[in-house]
């Protein structure tokens, strides 16, 4: 992810997600940050707004973001859809914000020299063509007629790139940071599932058992209330999607508490495609309660 805008409501403050949000940010290496404000036509007295600014400051500083110095815009989402015209004074919120994206957002460095791969968002097929998978091309480049393979989950299979699509155009390649669809040959619409990756052939390799660094949310980081033991079960998130691991802790270690650091073994009950350095979130419950680092592949 190249940046992200908070949004923040100024009626409300800060709240538990917001700070879940924030800590995902930095977890997975979000470079660049800046809120948007909402909501400030309900909130009548100017020191409010000031203090909510300032609180949404202190708590992206606490998590290592330039919380002083990036950018806060205050506006009225509702207000700037219903302005009649984009150069309203309602509206002009919105395009300050988006001045604010293009000042502080650099354009990304794309990651081309490494083999291509590419998480699978999402499957279509397409009558007399094929089988199209979509997704954001992590690193690398693919063109049409180079073979991949469909890595995790499942058994590995390889395949070959018959057509590349982006937004209703036809392309020759696609490459880092593209949104894109790929044309497949010979894989039927139930031999692709989100979660899968597809990559250069024998660039990365599915896994389930691996060591990990991981931060594990505080009640009020939105996380646990209570510790966890060894035998603990959550969804461990990697990429686009969730899978079910169970995880040990080390020798001696006999339980983690919430805003605990810690390295632990984590056995998945589905092989992913993986490598050293990947992030993950871990979930329980549909909410996010801790977040890692892939240190050390086992099996």
């Amino acid at each position: 992810m190249d940046g992200a805008i908070l949004v923040v409501s100024a009626a409300d403050g800060p709240m538990p997600q917001t700070r879940e949000h924030v800590l995902l940010a930095r977890q997975v290496n979000v470079p660049y940050v800046l809120v948007f404000m909402n909501k400030c036509d309900m909130v009548d007295d100017p020191e409010l707004l000031d203090l909510v600014e300032l609180e949404v400051r202190e708590l992206l500083s606490k998590y290592d973001f330039p919380g002083e110095t990036l950018p806060v815009v205050r506006g009225s989402a509702l207000k700037a859809l219903a302005a009649p015209t984009a150069d309203h004074a309602d509206a002009k919120c919105i395009l300050e914000l988006m001045d604010a994206v293009d000042a502080s957002v650099p354009d990304p460095i794309r990651d081309l020299d490494r083999p291509f791969l590419m998480p699978i968002e999402d499957v279509f097929s397409i009558t007399g063509r094929g089988t199209v998978g979509t997704g954001r091309v992590e690193r690398g480049r693919v063109k049409v007629g180079d073979k991949v393979e469909r890595v995790g989950i499942r058994d590995t299979k390889d395949t070959v790139v018959t057509g590349v699509e982006m937004f209703r155009k036809l392309l020759d390649d696609a490459q880092a940071g593209d949104n894109v669809g790929l044309l497949l040959r010979g894989i039927e619409k139930t031999d692709l599932v989100r979660g899968m990756v597809l990559a250069a052939p024998k660039s990365i390799k599915p896994h389930t058992k691996f060591e990990g660094e991981v931060y594990i949310l505080t009640k009020e980081e939105g996380g646990r209330h209570t510790p966890f033991f060894t035998g603990y079960r959550p969804q461990f998130y990697f990429r686009t999607t969730d899978v079910t691991g169970v995880a040990h802790l080390p020798e001696g270690r006999e339980m983690v508490m919430p805003g605990d650091n810690v390295k632990m073994s984590i056995e998945l009950i589905t092989p992913i495609a993986m490598d050293e350095g990947l992030r993950f979130a871990i979930r329980e419950g549909g909410r996010t309660v801790g977040a890692g680092v892939v240190s050390k592949i086992m099996e």
